[in-house]
């Protein structure tokens, strides 16, 4: 289950990480709530996972559910770059998160 909540924190990250960009400096209020929202639980969610995950473990994983999803949100729904390069970084990324959970367990 400490898993489940970690990522469930990872996923809510991305989400907040792209509502402020929506919130146009929280001057839109729907966004400014749904992000304030998601911030809120993703720290909770994160809160649960560090019951039992090491700290180092689990800061990592969050942060790097956050950095890939948001890389990839951003290529594929603001057009930002889709170089082999950056997919590489991001495959990188990917393969430390797991890791990071292989060695947790």
């Amino acid at each position: 289950m400490p898993w489940l909540w970690l990522t469930l924190a990872g996923f809510l990250e991305v989400f907040w990480a792209l509502g402020l960009k929506q919130t146009e400096g929280f001057t839109r209020l729907r966004w400014s709530l749904a992000t304030l929202v998601a911030m809120i639980l993703s720290f909770v969610f994160l809160g649960q996972a560090l019951r039992h995950i090491p700290i180092g473990t689990a800061y990592a994983v969050w942060t790097g559910i956050g950095a890939v999803g948001v890389a990839l949100c951003g290529m594929f729904l603001f057009g930002e770059s889709r170089e082999w390069f950056r997919i590489f970084f991001i495959l990188l990324i990917v393969s430390g998160i797991a890791g990071l959970k292989l060695s947790a367990s």
